[in-house]
């Protein structure tokens, strides 16, 4: 009798935003692995934004999730069965295994982690691609300076607090927008913010941009670029001369379709502007897909892995318990109801 294992598939692409009937929870056979392969049992799984546009039939950086394949994603978990050389039984490893209870895939394309350098499920977040992100866009094309303004929004998010604490230990001012007056106060609290505005209670772009006023006298320097909408809209005239906006993501535009690029998107009439406002300032925006510039992983590691190890960077994790439960996390957290990095335990 084949063994099976539990996985979560697509089951049809979201019109708007995704809905309990596009997931299908399900059994699925084991995968064997081959030569030079690594069967893993998965105990973590991360669930993040990006994973939205994958239910997306358009064209973008990579593939979309087929419909009745495995939903795409990073997880950690515990190796059972190795063919190669680089993995044993009861080693811990990171890899694309996706949401299922198991995954194989080629030992090179994974990347072995040792617990006792702190929780398995930091590599799913502020030491992985998360992390990752804030920390490259953030030095590479933010581009931060002493004394500058920064804004950066879902600052309660495993990017956003990532950009947010490393602009602080840089000596930026650093003024945070978050969904809730709970998300906020975590953003000053504990992650450093000087600042944190609620989003929502501001009903658009002009009552953004009155808020962030107030709170950024000097104008914005650096506006970290990962939620679009009214944010951006607030954000935009505000800038100074020689800004910088390192472009991320647009999350709240995803459930427009075509990866927020659908005719109709929020804001389309005042792109002339826009345009002038980059123009004038003479700004520097620069969108950029962390899966290119993997290469620079080891300098992230090896500047903040020991700023994680000594408490300097503040870690917040919001844990669903079950695979079966990752849909509603996910939908979720799309939503802004996550409290942190949006992590589900699978075992």
């Amino acid at each position: 009798m084949t063994e099976m294992m539990k996985r979560i598939a697509l089951a049809r692409r979201p019109d708007g935003s995704p809905q309990p009937e596009d997931f299908r929870y399900e059994d699925a056979p084991m995968p064997v692995p081959g030569e030079g392969e690594v069967l893993v049992k998965v105990q973590y799984m991360s669930l993040d934004p990006y994973m939205r546009g994958r239910m997306d039939d358009a064209k973008s950086y990579a593939k979309p999730v087929p419909i009745d394949g495995t939903m795409e994603g990073g997880a950690v978990g515990e190796v059972i069965t190795s063919n190669s050389k680089h993995f044993q039984p009861g080693d811990i490893a990171f890899g694309m295994f996706g949401w299922a209870s198991h995954g194989c895939l080629p030992a090179r394309e994974l990347r072995k982690l040792d617990p006792a350098h702190g929780p398995v499920t930091a590599a799913l977040g502020v030491l992985g691609m998360p992390g990752f992100t804030g920390w490259f866009g953030l030095t590479e094309y933010g581009r931060p300076k002493e004394g500058e303004t920064l804004v950066v929004a879902a600052a309660t998010g495993p990017v956003g607090s990532m950009v947010g604490q490393v602009a602080k230990a840089r000596g930026l001012r650093v003024v945070g927008i978050a969904g809730g007056a709970d998300k906020c106060k975590l953003a000053v609290e504990k992650f450093g913010f000087d600042l944190c505005l609620d989003h929502r209670a501001y009903s658009d772009g002009r009552e953004m941009r009155a808020a962030l006023a107030e709170a950024c006298p000097k104008g914005i320097d650096i506006y970290f670029e990962n939620v679009g909408g009214k944010v951006l809209e607030g954000v935009i005239p505000l800038m100074n001369v020689g800004a910088r906006i390192p472009v991320c993501g647009m999350i709240s535009w995803y459930d427009l379709g075509g990866l927020g690029g659908a005719s109709d998107s929020p804001g389309k009439d005042n792109l002339p502007k826009l345009w002038r406002t980059i123009l004038v300032n003479r700004m520097h925006v620069h969108g950029f897909i962390i899966s290119d510039h993997f290469d620079h992983f080891p300098a992230f590691l090896s500047e903040v892995g020991p700023m994680v190890a000594k408490g300097k960077i503040a870690v917040q994790e919001d844990i669903t318990e079950g695979l079966e439960n990752a849909p509603a996390a996910f939908m979720r957290m799309l939503k802004g109801g996550n409290f942190g990095k949006a992590v589900v335990k699978v075992v």
